[in-house]
């Protein structure tokens, strides 16, 4: 008989299987229909399950976004940290954090439909979501500043809150434009283009 640890083991494994397929198929719907002319049942038709399989897992639609960001974030951030730990220099992590966010966003699409515009279709969303995994990455950036500035990288005047506000926000535009273009272009070079501006007015020197 299979012992009772791995019992437990490939029923945990079925339940995180189940949650993906259900999130993987949120997004392509939310992306598709947009979230609030979306149902559960449009979900449960992606995923190939009952709609009543749904609610196993989820209490409501709006949970389910809620562990579409959550997930998404969470991932992000410990990516972001264990590459960043392998960069001393303070302008070199910068540049890996935008790269990485116009990577993640630009290699899959519905993803970044719900993250533009789909968390955004409500003041109640953006404010549980803004006090969520997103207040967490800002930090991240600001940290990154606040050491440059103590290593006489970055001028010393600059509030760090609002430079890194300022650089998510370019990188969060640089998406938005991607998602609403009509034209089909890479969207990582852009962190490119977004650091040149945005160092040059950071620069110390």
């Amino acid at each position: 008989m299979p012992k009772p640890a791995r019992n437990g083991s490939a029923a945990r494994a079925v339940v995180t299987d189940k949650r993906e397929a259900i999130l993987r198929a949120a997004i392509k719907v939310f992306a598709g229909k947009g979230y609030f002319n979306s149902k559960v049942s449009d979900i449960a038709g992606e995923a190939g399950i009952a709609d009543g399989t749904v609610y196993l897992y989820f209490k409501s639609k709006d949970e389910i976004l809620h562990s579409i960001f959550d997930r998404a974030m969470a991932e992000f951030i410990a990516e972001g940290k264990k590459e960043l730990a392998e960069i001393a220099d303070p302008v070199g992590k910068l540049t890996r954090i935008a790269e990485m966010h116009l990577e993640r966003l630009g290699a899959d699409r519905d993803m970044a439909i719900v993250f533009q515009v789909e968390l955004r279709g409500s003041t109640k969303f953006m404010q549980e979501f803004s006090a969520a995994g997103f207040g967490e990455y800002l930090d991240i950036i600001r940290k990154t500043i606040e050491d440059g500035q103590n290593a006489g990288v970055f001028r010393k005047e600059i509030k760090p809150v609002v430079a890194a506000k300022i650089l998510y926000g370019a990188l969060d535009e640089m998406v938005t434009n991607w998602v609403l273009s009509k034209k089909a272009y890479p969207l990582p070079p852009m962190a490119g283009e977004v650091l040149s501006i945005f160092f040059g007015g950071m620069s110390s020197k």
